[in-house]
């Protein structure tokens, strides 16, 4: 007798075989069940049910996108949620938990679409999962049983586990029940999304912090809906009322949910943990630190971020608020600075960088595991700059913007006489770009001092705030490009506009509490700079706009022709610039093209950078008015060294060879920055006199 050969069928995955599942992280922004591969487990309480494992950093996202379904448009709620503290289990299953979440669509699970027609009848129905009667719900339940659970594992807290006990949306007869295939729903609100969307929600929101009336929103949104032809999804339903109740929150949101500062700011962290990227309570030898980022701050840190520019703008507020205020900066297509974080810290040393910047960047590569800036502009050299290096993998450019302000200011204040003004702020420029070649940085500053010695007021200030950290700046000159006029002018743009909204007389009393900060920032700044965005992008509500702070100086000097510079090229000690408003008006800028230049303009004379600066250092640059970049110098020195004097070690000298290999690779990268306009070039070396009174640095095209 032949024997019957069985043939083995793969069998089902059981829930202990859990683990060897593969992680999967579809690389789009928001993704669905669509995006999975999914695996039916065998046996227990989940037999039958589809699973996959995400990482638990995504379950947001995941969420997203199954609420975007084409055919039943969804808004998945949390059914119910439990939670375990890490230790709390000796023996924990393979698919135990430390957070559990049901999520159920909010058309079902009860149905009263037999109860509109009379509500009264059924209003003592009790629904079936014992939550009540939903108040304000009723209208929207039509029986639909999709659901999913999620698992943060245990064994593995980084991972979550997706369990779909139902997918489709369908009432207990297996029918549709709502969304383009229910014949019932079309015409009607359950076609779409139970409530607006998240992204509608946060549009009408910022339009009321800014300060647009509810009729305006409304007339707004319904020429919006009828341009693209009708109603297309729950968000073209939006009511007066709904705009009603949002004006009502923002009318009643407050900062002190605490009496007591300490409490308050905890409070916000517990309520808003998606914004919060990092948060370390003050205890003991800890200081506080605090990383915000809202949803919109992480698409704009996406979208200009990549391949673009990342600039600090850090130690905000230190002489009036608790806490000062580090933000992270991005730059559109007009060059405007967009705060894209905030990091607000009792003790900014630079060191806490370590702390927050890998959460940041990991939230980041998350969304995108591509993303990668084109640059990191710090504004502070004692920054842990490989660190910032490492972890953003690009290059790191040095802001002057912050001391070449705080250099001006100091100098209008105390020194009345414009050219003495002016002949200062030239020298100072030339103490902070000592090079190698140049005199020891010890002697500049003494020349320096003994030179306007008179100036009593700035020189004390000079001593007290600077001197003991001039050196550092110039070594860091030493070994780090610096950011271009351009990208000053934006910086300086949003550091105006945070002053105007923080630092109002009627504020003054909510300067020392940190949670009156964070309701600034995250209302009040995040609204006018998503408006700022809306306005560019679609064009309505131009002239609601807040003209004052809508371009920088950069975008402003574009308007300047070419022809009203008056600039002579073997003579750069100062230019002219016909005024736009008044052709009888001449402006004269002193040391043209240099990151210290001044000019005699209202604007300028605030320790701001005008138009008119901006606009000769563009020429300087179209005109070619410089030399090559002090950092590549620097490496052009370091490999002719290695290449005249090789070592004789085999291991020191392939090691030198890899070094060099390096550094010219770092030099082409710096080329293309430069061609791209992103770095300042050093002044013509022509002769002493032209270094001494032309610092050329012209910012970007």
């Amino acid at each position: 007798m032949r024997k019957r050969v069985k043939v083995h069928e793969p069998k089902m995955p059981r829930m202990e075989d859990i683990l060897n599942l593969p992680v999967q992280d579809p690389p789009c922004s928001e993704f669905s069940a669509a995006h999975i591969n999914w695996v039916k487990v065998e046996g227990g309480r989940q037999g039958g049910d589809d699973i996959a494992l995400i990482p638990f950093a995504r379950v947001e996202d995941f969420v997203k996108g199954e609420s975007t379904n084409a055919e039943c448009p969804a808004s998945f709620r949390i059914e119910s949620r439990r939670k375990r503290p890490e230790g709390s289990v000796t023996k924990p299953r393979v698919d135990g938990y430390l957070e559990y979440t049901l999520y159920w669509c909010s058309y079902g699970p009860e149905d009263y679409r037999d109860c509109e027609s009379n509500i009264a009848e059924c209003s003592t129905v009790k629904p079936s999962t014992g939550k009540g009667s939903r108040p304000g719900r009723r209208h929207m339940m039509r029986g639909c049983l999709c659901h999913f659970t999620i698992k943060r594992l245990y064994t593995r807290p980084f991972l979550a586990l997706i369990i779909y006990n139902q997918r489709s949306h369908v009432d207990k007869t297996g029918a549709p029940c709502h969304g383009i295939l229910d014949q019932d729903a079309v015409g009607t609100r359950a076609m779409y999304a139970p409530r607006i969307s998240e992204e509608l929600r946060q549009k009408v929101m910022a339009m009321l912090f800014v300060g647009i009336s509810l009729d305006n929103i409304i007339q707004h949104h319904t020429e919006v809906v009828q341009s693209h032809g009708g109603p297309h999804n729950r968000d073209d339903f939006l009511t007066r009322n709904d705009v009603r109740n949002m004006e009502r929150v923002v009318r009643n949101s407050l900062h002190e949910l605490h009496a007591d500062d300490h409490c308050s700011v905890k409070m916000w962290v517990q309520r808003h943990q998606k914004h919060v990227f990092f948060f370390q309570d003050s205890s003991g030898s800890e200081q506080f630190l605090l990383g915000m980022q809202t949803d919109w701050q992480l698409q704009q840190m996406l979208r200009y971020g990549q391949n673009g520019s990342i600039a600090f703008h850090s130690r905000f507020g230190q002489k009036k608020l608790k806490y000062s205020l580090c933000t992270l900066l991005v730059f559109d297509a007009l060059r405007n600075a967009i705060p894209v974080a905030w990091i607000i810290t009792s003790y900014f040393d630079g060191q806490d960088l370590r702390k927050w910047i890998g959460p940041l960047v990991e939230r980041i590569r998350l969304k995108d595991p591509r993303w990668r800036p084109n640059v990191i502009v710090v504004d502070d050299p004692l920054f842990d700059i490989p660190f910032i290096r490492d972890a953003f993998q690009c290059r790191v450019l040095l802001c002057l913007w912050h001391i070449r302000r705080a250099w001006i200011r100091s100098l209008f204040k105390n020194c009345s006489n414009f050219d003495v003004q002016r002949e200062m702020f030239k020298h100072l420029g030339k103490i902070l770009y000592c090079t190698r070649g140049s005199p020891n940085i010890v002697d500049v500053v003494e020349e320096f001092m003994q030179i306007f010695v008179d100036q009593l007021a700035f020189m004390e200030y000079f001593r007290n705030r600077w001197l003991q950290r001039i050196e550092v700046w110039v070594n860091a000159m030493k070994i780090l490009p610096v950011g271009t006029q351009e990208l000053h002018a934006a910086i300086e743009s949003y550091h105006l506009r945070l002053k105007s909204r923080l630092f109002t007389p009627s504020h003054a009393n909510f300067w020392p509490r940190v949670d009156w900060l964070i309701h600034i920032l995250t209302t009040e700044v995040h609204s006018l700079y998503w408006f700022d965005q809306y306005v560019a992008e679609t064009g309505f509500f131009d002239n609601m706009r807040d003209s004052s702070f809508s371009t920088n100086s950069w975008y402003r000097s574009l308007r300047i022709p070419d022809a009203d510079v008056i600039l002579d090229e073997h003579n750069l000690r100062i230019a002219k610039v016909i005024s736009q408003t008044d052709g009888s008006m001449v402006y004269t800028v002193w040391n043209p093209g240099s990151e210290f230049a001044i000019c005699d303009c209202s604007w300028s004379r605030l320790g701001n950078i005008c138009k008119h600066v901006i606009k000769v250092a563009t020429l300087c640059k179209s005109r070619q008015v410089a030399r090559p970049l002090l950092a590549a110098q620097i490496y052009r020195q370091t490999l002719l060294t290695l290449l005249e004097n090789p070592p004789d070690d085999p291991l020191v000298l392939e090691h030198a060879i890899l070094g060099a290999t390096r550094l010219q690779q770092e030099i082409r990268g710096l080329e293309e920055l430069s061609n791209n306009g992103l770095l300042q070039p050093i002044p013509p070396d022509m002769n002493s006199q032209l270094v001494d009174n032309a610092l050329v640095f012209p910012p970007l095209n």
